[in-house]
Order: structure tokens, then C-alpha cells, then sequence
């Protein structure tokens, strides 16, 4: 008989944004002829860029002939692509790496479930709460997590972001194996400066700690004080993984790209005390799980740094920025509290009158026919909040302010 992982028994019988699906889906059989507006998952809605979609014809074309097709790539990515990255998004702002550094992947959600791979699974965890559900839902997968005791789990140290701290994560006060980062943070939509980082790198240089560090919405934001890298901080190559997406910075939601940044001066320890390269043990599990992201894929993603391709993914962060200014704007005209939206697509809006995360998504779906996605879902502290993405259509997005405006007063 063949037996299943039991730790995935563990895991809530839905992923948030299926139980948010089935609750819209029930509405919609009640109420036909009712326009939703969703705001809640964070899909684009904005065409690939022009550029992109010419490198990507170009591309296809190639696949064509005997002469220009290509099977299968390198598991790390092609070095057209790693050496465009390095050249465009670290080396202006001081950063050195190696192309053997940089690993191109089918977007930056596949990388930061599957790094636990080569870890082991009694690492004590950190996340900033709320948090991205994948961080925690990938670490149950594996029995690192423990078990789920009253909204928490066991084995995981939960770090509160909230208003009453603005939203910036206290270092702990003990030593933790794994901290998970997110900045632009999703959900809240918040960001953290360079000093406040700094403490965490040395946090980790002190515990000898490794930093997951998610920065899928970097190119997001505005402010020039702002680290767009966690690399910008000295001493971070010895204790940082970073994990980016063209998803939402240049609309591949649906095309699938984006990359992994390993140091090679990044190491683990075994139970004997040897330190191991992280990069080593990353690559050769890339090589056996994982054949690569398409050639296509890649010189569509090359694409974005092109000089036209670079102005239409500026075009695109403006759009959807702009539709988050007009959310933004909107919302604290009612008199509700918002947070983000000005570094990054994200709106974490705090619910009216103590009421519940759920309470308040049931009542803006049934009432305003507006779909938001509930802070709980992403962690103990989100409880109370409410997230919206400016990923719509503007029109959409104007057009839900009318509504919520209407319905709150």
C-alpha cells in the first residue's frame, strides 16, 4: 500500500483564494444579474508588453527551423537572460554577481515553496505576520511547520506587522533558523527602509539566520529611499536568498518567469558542523527537478530591459499605481484607514467598526458586489483588515470606488 505525505492531512482543506472563489461563485447563482467587480486576487489585467510580444514572435519563429529551434535549455536559465538581469537590475545599484548566481525559474511562487527542498525540516521558522500563505502552506508540506494549535502553527514564530508598529517587523527576541521577508510586502503593501533592513542582516549575521527575501514587487517602488534589493545592505550575500517575478512587474502571470538569486558565499551547516555552499546544493537540485524555463519565455522576459521594452513596463507600473492612488483616495474618503498602495499595487484597509475580515468581504460582495480578499486569510494579524489589488481596469477600479463609497456612507 502506498502511503501519502500525512503532513499535507495538516494543511486547511482550501487554499484562501478557493474558498474565495467558492463564496463569489455562490453569490453569482443567487444573484445572475449582478455586475462583481474583483478586486481581490492579484491577477494583471494589462496586455504584455509591445516589446515582449515581439521577442516572443521572433522566438516562436526560431522554433521553426532546424537551424535556430532549441529543446532543452540550460536548468539554470539561458545566459542571454542571467546576464541581462545582472546588468540591469544589480549592477547600477552596486551589486556584483556571478551569472552562476542567478537562476531563472517559472516564477518567483514555484521558487520560494521548493527552497525548503535542500533545507532540513527541523529549522525553526519566522514570518512577518500577516503573510504570503505560500511561505507558510510549503513549510506545513514538509513537516517543518508542526501543527496548526489555534490559528498558529506550533513550529512557526509569527512576527506581527500592524498599525500600532507601522506596519515594520520587530527583530526577535530569540535565535531563529529561517525568516521569511516580503518587501513591497504582500498584503499590506507596505515597505521597509534601508536601516530597518540593516538590522535584519545583522540579525542573521549574529544567528547565524537565513533570510528568505521576496522581492516580486520591487520594481513597484516610488520612493528612491527604498532598497529595491536586500543586496544593497552589506554583509546580505552571506545570509540572503532573493526571489524576483516578471509577473507583475511586466504582466507574465500567465507566461511564467522569473529568477532566483543564490550567493555562493551563502552557506548551511550539517548536524557535524561542515558548511555547505547553498548555491551548490540549489543548483543540483534544479538540475534533477526542474528542465527549465522555456526559450521563448526567456527572450520575452529578456525583452522588459530593452530600451522600448523598459518604457512599456513603466507604462504598465504607472497604470496600475495610478489605479492605486485613485483607490487609495477613494477609500479614506469614506473615513476607512489605508495602508499601502503608494510603493506597491496592495491596499490593506482596515475594517470599519471592529468588524471581522470575513463579516466586512461577505458584506462588500453582497452589498457593493465588490470582491476583496480577507486579511485572516494571510495570518492571525491580518484579522480585521482586508486587502485590494490595483491590478484591475481603471474603469473597474472607478467604478468600485463609486459603489464602496455609496455603500459605506
Amino acid at each position: 500500500m502506498a502511503l501519502v505525505n500525512e503532513h499535507f492531512l495538516k494543511l486547511p482543506n482550501n487554499y484562501l483564494f478557493s474558498d474565495i472563489a467558492k463564496k463569489v461563485n455562490s453569490f453569482k447563482v443567487t444573484h445572475p444579474k449582478s455586475s462583481i467587480i474583483r478586486l481581490g486576487i492579484g491577477d494583471v489585467t494589462e496586455p504584455l508588453p509591445k516589446a515582449v510580444i515581439e521577442a516572443m514572435h521572433k522566438a516562436v519563429d526560431e522554433m521553426a527551423h532546424k537551424e535556430t529551434f532549441h529543446g532543452y535549455g540550460p536548468e539554470q536559465g539561458y545566459d542571454f537572460l542571467i546576464e541581462t538581469i545582472i546588468k540591469n537590475d544589480y549592477t547600477p545599484r552596486g551589486i556584483h554577481l556571478e551569472p552562476s548566481e542567478v537562476f531563472i525559474n517559472d516564477g518567483a511562487k514555484s521558487d520560494t515553496g521548493n527552497i525548503g527542498d535542500i533545507l532540513r525540516h527541523d529549522n525553526s521558522i519566522g514570518v512577518t505576520d500577516p503573510v504570503y500563505p505560500v511561505y507558510i502552506d510549503s513549510n506545513v508540506m514538509c513537516g517543518r511547520a508542526g501543527v496548526l494549535e489555534n490559528g498558529k502553527w506550533s513550529n512557526v514564530v509569527y512576527i506581527p506587522c500592524l498599525k500600532e508598529n507601522n506596519f515594520i517587523p520587530q527583530i526577535p527576541d530569540k535565535r531563529i533558523d529561517i525568516i521569511y521577508l516580503c518587501y513591497p510586502n504582500n498584503p499590506t503593501g507596505t515597505v521597509i527602509s534601508k536601516g530597518e533592513l540593516k538590522k535584519w542582516i545583522n540579525y542573521a549575521l549574529e544567528n547565524d539566520t537565513l533570510i528568505m527575501y521576496d522581492a516580486a514587487y520591487e520594481a513597484y517602488i516610488q520612493d528612491p529611499e527604498i532598497p529595491h534589493s536586500i543586496y544593497e545592505i552589506k554583509g546580505a550575500k552571506k545570509v540572503a536568498i532573493e526571489f524576483r517575478s516578471f509577473s507583475k512587474t511586466a504582466g507574465f502571470t500567465g507566461v511564467r518567469c522569473g529568477y532566483t538569486v543564490v550567493p555562493k558565499e551563502l552557506t548551511a551547516g550539517t548536524l557535524s558542523g561542515e558548511r555547505i555552499p547553498i548555491n551548490r546544493l540549489w543548483n543540483r537540485r534544479q538540475c534533477t527537478k526542474f528542465n527549465g524555463t522555456s526559450y521563448i519565455t526567456q527572450r520575452g522576459a529578456e525583452a522588459t530591459y530593452s530600451p522600448e521594452g523598459k518604457e512599456q513596463v513603466k507604462d504598465i507600473i504607472h497604470y496600475y499605481m495610478t489605479n492605486a492612488r485613485i483607490m487609495r483616495e477613494g477609500l479614506q474618503s469614506t473615513g476607512l484607514s489605508v495602508y499601502g498602495g503608494e510603493n506597491a499595487p496592495y491596499l490593506w484597509v482596515k475594517t470599519p467598526d471592529g468588524i471581522s475580515s470575513w463579516k466586512f468581504f461577505e458584506q462588500m460582495l453582497y452589498e457593493a458586489n465588490v470582491v476583496g480578499t480577507p486579511g485572516v486569510g494571510f495570518g492571525p494579524s491580518g484579522e480585521g483588515y482586508i486587502r485590494l489589488t490595483a491590478f484591475g481596469d481603471r474603469a473597474n477600479c472607478e467604478e468600485a470606488m463609486k459603489r464602496l463609497k455609496t455603500w459605506l456612507k
